[in-house]
C-alpha cells in the first residue's frame, strides 16, 4: 500500500498537537481541509486513528502504533529528497533559488549577481511560486534555497534569516473613494471586501488580511485569487481590495489600480530559508552569504 507522505505529514501534526485547529495553524491549512486528509488517510489504512471529542484529537490504539512510525518515515523520506534533489543540482551545477512574489525586491537581483562572482561556474534557476505554496518548494524538496515572505508554513522546520522589513499598503480599484487618500487607517478598510489567497494555506491566508489585528472584526472576502495576475485582475475590477508589501506598488504596477501606505497595521518581513541539513552544503551557504550581504536591515535571525 503506498501512502502520500502529506497525508502522514497531517497525520504527525494532529497526533503531536492534539487539537484540529492547532494544528492547522501550524500547517498554513484551513481545518476542514486537514480533517479531509485525516479522514482520507484513514480511509486508505482501513482503520480508525483518532477518536474524535470536543476535548480534542485522542489517538487510539492504532493510531498511537503509527505515531511511533512516522517521524522515522518522514526524516529518512526528507533526508532522501533533499539528498537526491541536491545531487542532482551539483551534477548539474544549477542552484535552484525558489521566491514568492518579489522575492527580497530590488536586492535579488545584487544577490544572484554576488553568488555568480562567488560560484562563476554555476547557475542560478529562479523558480516563482504561486501564493498557495508559500514556501515556494522549499517544503516539497523541489529548492535548494528560498526567498519567502514571512511568516511561511512549518517556518520553525527551517533555518531563517530575516532581510528585510516594509510597510504594508493597500492595493485598490483607481476609482475607489479611498483612492484619494495619502494614508488609509486600517480600521477604515474593514468594512471593505478584500481579495485573498485560499483558504488552505490557513495563516499564510490570515497573515494577509490581517486577520488578528481587527479586534475581533470579521473579514469580508470578495475574492480569492493565487497567482499576481489574477490578483491584478479582481482588484482592477472591483472585486476587492488587497494588503500588499509596499515594494508591490513597484512590481506590480497596472493600470487602474493604486498603492496607498495603510497606518495601525504590523509590516512584511522577507527572508531566506534553507533545509537545516544544507547547512554543511558550501554552495547554498555562499548563496546565503550573498543574501547576508546585501540585506537591508539590521543583522536579525528569526530562526
Amino acid at each position: 500500500m503506498d501512502v502520500d507522505t502529506r497525508l502522514l505529514r497531517y497525520f504527525a501534526a494532529v497526533a503531536r498537537e492534539g487539537n484540529l485547529t492547532r494544528a492547522a495553524e501550524g500547517l498554513f491549512v484551513s481545518q476542514p481541509a486537514l480533517t479531509k486528509q485525516i479522514k482520507q488517510l484513514e480511509n486508505q489504512l482501513g482503520v480508525r486513528l483518532f477518536t474524535r471529542s470536543k476535548s480534542g484529537m485522542a489517538l487510539t490504539e492504532p493510531g498511537r502504533a503509527l505515531a511511533q512510525w512516522v517521524p522515522e518515515v518522514l526524516t529518512s523520506w526528507d533526508r532522501a529528497l533533499t539528498e537526491t534533489m541536491s545531487a542532482a543540482s551539483a551534477a548539474a551545477r544549477v542552484l535552484r533559488v525558489g521566491f514568492i512574489a518579489g522575492g527580497a525586491n530590488e536586492a535579488t537581483q545584487l544577490i544572484i549577481a554576488d553568488f555568480v562572482r562567488r560560484r562563476p561556474e554555476w547557475r542560478i534557476e529562479m523558480r516563482q511560486a504561486a501564493w498557495s505554496n508559500p514556501t515556494a518548494g522549499l517544503a516539497a524538496g523541489e529548492v535548494d534555497v528560498a526567498l519567502l515572505r514571512l511568516p511561511f508554513p512549518g517556518q520553525e522546520q527551517f533555518r531563517v534569516e530575516l532581510l528585510l522589513t516594509e510597510p504594508r499598503w493597500v492595493a485598490l480599484r483607481a476609482s475607489h473613494p479611498l483612492a484619494t487618500r495619502e494614508v488609509i487607517p486600517f480600521r477604515d478598510l474593514w468594512d471593505e471586501p478584500f481579495v485573498a489567497a485560499p483558504p488552505e494555506t490557513g495563516a499564510w491566508h490570515d497573515y494577509w488580511l490581517a486577520a488578528d489585528e481587527r479586534d475581533g472584526y470579521p473579514v469580508r472576502i470578495g475574492a480569492v485569487t493565487e497567482h499576481p495576475d489574477d490578483w491584478l485582475i479582481c482588484i482592477a475590477n472591483g472585486d476587492g481590495i488587497a494588503l500588499a508589501p509596499e515594494s508591490a506598488a513597484r512590481f506590480y504596477t497596472r493600470p487602474g489600480i493604486v498603492y496607498r501606505p495603510v497606518s495601525g497595521v504590523s509590516p512584511s518581513q522577507a527572508g531566506v530559508a534553507w533545509r537545516p541539513g544544507a547547512d554543511t552544503d558550501p554552495v547554498v551557504q555562499d548563496f546565503i552569504r550573498s543574501c547576508l550581504d546585501h540585506r537591508q536591515t539590521p543583522p536579525t535571525s528569526t530562526a
